[in-house]
């Protein structure tokens, strides 16, 4: 596969130009962001059991990462302000790395079966109160910090990329076994991982092993 080049004659590079392509925004999509969290946006923020959160390093460098937990994960601290524990993971800490470097941040709400979306904009601190940590505590397990996010714009987002996808139409499911597993493809992209099927099995059975032992 040669390398692709895009062709400078073929791009956008102003926004009056790019705003030509399109027909004006509709009346109600102008007006629809909200500075603060309303009735809607909380209701649908206690539903939600999944967010993505999208970070960007002083250069703007940006990673999206995904969040998710029992339903009412995300706590509604007041009309202007969320907070979202950080349960374990990898330890890369790309997203707090780079809230402590540049704390604007976006967020996404996605509940099952809905849709339609919530974005939510704004500025992130990372923050070790316990009175905020211990109400987030599932078994027993109080996460080491959370992003409390100060809101600056909420709205929601209309339904047309989900339907677009059919994502929560099990007709369009795919089957995961036709990818190898997480584990073989990052061992592939690494250090490689073992011809032998057995010890490959063993690798995976292990990591699901970590899911059960360390999910909080």
């Amino acid at each position: 596969m040669t390398d692709f080049k895009i062709n400078p004659d073929f791009t956008i590079t102003d926004e009056q130009a790019l705003r030509s392509l399109y027909q004006p925004t509709h009346p109600l999509a102008s007006v629809k962001s909200l500075s603060a969290l309303d009735t809607h946006a909380q209701d649908f923020i206690r539903r939600a059991p999944f967010l993505c959160i999208g970070t960007q390093n002083p250069d703007g460098k940006a990673d999206v990462s995904p969040r998710g937990d029992p339903v009412g994960f995300v706590k509604i601290l007041d009309r202007h302000h969320l907070a979202i524990p950080d349960r374990p993971g990898n330890n890369r800490l790309d997203t707090m790395v780079n809230i402590v470097a540049n704390p604007s941040v976006g967020l996404l709400f996605i509940i099952p079966g809905f849709d339609d979306t919530l974005r939510v904009n704004g500025q992130a601190s990372l923050v070790t109160d316990p009175a905020i940590l211990d109400s987030m505590s599932v078994k027993d397990r109080t996460p080491k910090l959370a992003i409390v996010v100060r809101v600056t714009e909420v709205f929601l987002h209309c339904a047309k990329a989900f339907r677009r996808s059919h994502l929560w139409d099990p007709e369009h499911f795919q089957d995961r076994s036709e990818m190898p597993s997480l584990a073989k493809i990052i061992l592939d992209q690494t250090t490689g991982a073992p011809s032998d099927a057995a010890q490959m099995r063993k690798i995976d059975d292990e990591l699901e092993e970590d899911y059960r032992k360390t999910l909080y």
